[in-house]
């Protein structure tokens, strides 16, 4: 999976400066700013976290931050929404399972 370097109707993809992160020990690159969600995806990663009771994988469904779908564990912190949430350089971001009633 890759960007979308030229949209028909949106034009140009966005620019920005390049950043590693880190996604389960991984390291990987994505652009400064951007949303999580979108630097995994454009490397391959479908799957944020898994359901606590019948281990099913979740992925991003309404990326708009009303859902829990896409929280995954940010430097440490569990049930951050990847689909609102800027990258950032050196972030750390693991696969989560289940959703913590804490923070949700």
């Amino acid at each position: 999976m890759g960007r979308i370097e030229n949209h028909p109707i949106l034009g140009p993809g966005p620019e920005g400066k390049k950043v590693t992160f880190y996604y389960n020990g991984t390291p990987m690159e994505g652009l400064e700013g951007e949303p999580i969600m979108a630097a995994l995806k454009v490397n391959g990663v479908m799957v944020h976290r898994y359901t606590a009771k019948t281990h099913e994988p979740r992925g991003v469904f309404c990326a708009i931050g009303r859902c829990t779908d896409c929280v995954m564990i940010v430097d440490g912190k569990p049930n951050v929404r990847t689909c609102i949430t800027p990258l950032e350089e050196g972030m750390k971001v693991e696969t989560q399972y289940g959703v913590s009633a804490k923070e949700a």
